[in-house]
């Protein structure tokens, strides 16, 4: 995960990226980038192209993780942290 933060964070400042930071921009690009993925599926079922697919998933991924770090939390603790909320609320069968 820190070679990932690495990565996102030095991508996005040699772009000066980070001026246009806010909440409500990285929830508005993760929502945009969820769609567009979702876009493949719209009369296909299995998508329509695999590749375009990846990308689309990773813009996701990285809008989400840029948020994190942004926000100074560790996506690795906060995914762990909400496992264990939805295990407690659905238990196994």
């Amino acid at each position: 995960m820190e070679e990932l933060k690495t990565i996102i964070t030095e991508f996005r400042g040699k772009r000066v990226w980070e001026k246009y930071d806010t909440l409500e921009r990285f929830s508005k690009s993760i929502s945009i980038e969820a769609a567009e993925l979702l876009e493949h599926f719209q009369w296909n079922e299995e998508g329509d192209n695999i590749q375009e697919i990846k990308d689309e998933l990773a813009d996701v991924l990285i809008y989400a993780l840029a948020m994190c770090y942004h926000l100074n939390e560790d996506p690795k603790k906060i995914i762990k942290e909400k496992l264990v909320d939805v295990a407690r609320r659905y238990p196994e069968k």
